[in-house]
């Protein structure tokens, strides 16, 4: 009987792409959803935070308890940073780091610990031909970061900005939207810096996943305000487009940018979110509050700016200190009860305008339904709103298009 792997996926879009690459890679073995059956569980890891790397530690010691003749093998960004004391301390039977996991039916065999870090120059070459219970694909089209901000460890541990080849890309999504995927999300670390060393571009590279047979949608995962040029935004009237871009701000306040060490400034992403939300779309940011540095003045200056602009999503994170990075020394520190009440500031306002918005937007609305319970189903709109969709039929994995949907502040519900 073959043995069973168990994949525990933790952080960001980019790690749950990871992930399917191992899933894909298994021809020895079988994939299982219960860790306590598993001979093998492989955790792919976060480490953007120490919190994160809590997190990851916590989960592996729970593990040792509950199944502890499962074999442990630590995979992800936590394998740069800690990786190497968790092997010496015996916690993980095994680390790899990003450019072994394509190697995972490999690595398996190993029968004595192993720590098999390799390189932040690797980038993958293999064609994920399904996603496992998801009817949107995930297209990973870069890897690494240029940017340099401060509160930021991940270029550490994946390395420069690199892309994966088009060919490559273009052949997985011919693939999947032949096995049946209509929408496509490009992920990355830095998105946006796709084709820079390569002497293309994101917008080129649209195009021509716009004409392969079978895309209906295309989202972007987050793009920096500076990535956004003329050639991207001719794009943006295009049907295939989802009419939804999330473009990572950070924050509102030009002394905060600053001392974050970011590349845009406010007068620039005001007109800049101005001219995309003029041409019909939702506009998402991510936004850390509780930086050092962010005194009350600034604080308040920056929420006048956030009521300025049309947002309609946003990622807030409260400032979480990470060792080795720039911001991890800055003082003074902010306290984390202020930051709590900056954060339920900020998502408020935030929340007042989606629900603005979506009561604006109520006609015309086309839904990639997902699985769904006892009738209801879920899925994203065009505006990457969400959508509860009561039905009589099976409508997994479904397009629908809906017309006066009931707007709620909580979400928007329709009966189809």
């Amino acid at each position: 009987m073959q043995k069973k792997v168990y994949f525990k996926t933790f952080g960001c879009r980019t790690n749950q792409f990871d992930t399917q690459v191992m899933m894909s890679k298994l021809k020895d073995y079988d994939l299982t959803d219960d860790e306590m059956n598993s001979d093998f569980i492989v955790v792919n890891s976060c480490t953007v935070t120490n919190g994160a790397d809590s997190s990851v530690r916590n989960y592996i010691s729970s593990m040792k308890r509950k199944n502890p003749d499962a074999k442990v093998i630590l995979a992800g960004c936590g394998s740069h940073s800690k990786g190497e004391t968790l092997f010496e301390d015996k916690k993980v039977f095994g680390v790899i780091g990003h450019s072994e996991k394509e190697n995972i039916n490999t690595v398996l065999k190993n029968e004595e610990p192993f720590y098999q870090i390799g390189d932040l120059e690797h980038i993958d070459s293999t064609i994920v031909e399904e996603f496992v219970g998801k009817s949107r694909a995930f297209i990973k089209i870069q890897e690494g970061c240029d940017f340099r901000c401060s509160y930021c460890i991940i270029p550490a541990v994946r390395g420069d900005a690199r892309s994966h080849k088009e060919e490559t890309i273009l052949e997985q999504i011919t693939k999947l939207a032949s096995n049946g995927f209509g929408e496509f999300i490009l992920t990355g670390t830095n998105v946006g810096s796709y084709g820079q060393d390569h002497n293309t571009s994101m917008a080129k590279l649209l195009k021509k996943m716009s004409m392969i047979r079978g895309v209906r949608r295309i989202r972007i995962g987050s793009l920096e305000p500076i990535q956004i040029d003329d050639e991207f935004m001719e794009l943006l009237d295009e049907p295939w487009m989802a009419r939804h871009m999330h473009i990572a701000l950070q924050h509102t306040s030009d002394k905060m940018l600053k001392i974050m060490n970011r590349r845009n400034e406010y007068k620039t992403d005001f007109d800049l979110f101005h001219k995309i939300a003029s041409r019909g779309y939702a506009l998402g940011t991510d936004y850390i509050v509780g930086h050092p540095g962010e005194d009350d003045v600034e604080w308040a200056l920056a929420m006048e700016r956030v009521k300025e602009l049309p947002l309609t999503h946003v990622h807030a994170f409260s400032y979480s200190k990470r060792d080795n990075t720039a911001s991890a020394a800055m003082k003074p520190e902010i306290r984390g009860n202020i930051a709590k009440e900056r954060h339920r500031e900020l998502t408020a306002i935030i929340k007042a305008k989606n629900f603005a918005f979506r009561r604006e937007h109520t006609q015309a609305l086309e839904v990639l339904l997902e699985n769904g319970n006892n009738g209801v189903y879920h899925g994203f709109d065009q505006y990457f709103n969400k959508v509860s969709v009561q039905s009589d039929e099976d409508l997994s994995s479904n397009w629908v298009f809906l017309n006066d949907v009931e707007v709620t502040y909580e979400g928007n519900k329709a009966t189809v």
